[in-house]
């Protein structure tokens, strides 16, 4: 794997992420409006291998939610973590390149 796959798997990561946090963020907002007793629908974000170019990273499917705005915020942390973790990662193979070009000067 080359310095610029990993920029891209983990560019594409972040976007997957990004995407998933958005959703996360739209469910815990619709968890807290929710009457008590009353299902809202929650939207549930699956990372797709290999969406064709200029496609959302994830495919969205929607499921009756239950109203709990604390397993919604948790899933947000997850999303978010994970977001940290593909950062990193760019973050890693940014350097490993500049050292490259360094190295070839």
């Amino acid at each position: 794997m080359s310095d610029i796959d990993l920029l891209d798997v983990a560019a594409r990561g972040m976007a997957a992420q990004r995407a998933l946090l958005d959703l996360d963020a739209r469910n815990v907002a619709a968890a807290q409006a929710a009457v008590p007793g009353q299902p809202y629908v929650r939207l549930v974000g699956r990372l797709v291998d290999d969406p064709p170019a200029g496609a959302a990273p994830i495919a969205v499917s929607r499921e009756p939610g239950t109203g709990d705005a604390l397993g919604e915020l948790i899933a947000t942390l997850d999303a978010q973590r994970a977001y940290e973790a593909d950062a990193s990662i760019f973050d890693i193979g940014k350097r490993l390149a500049e050292r490259t070009l360094d190295i070839e000067r």
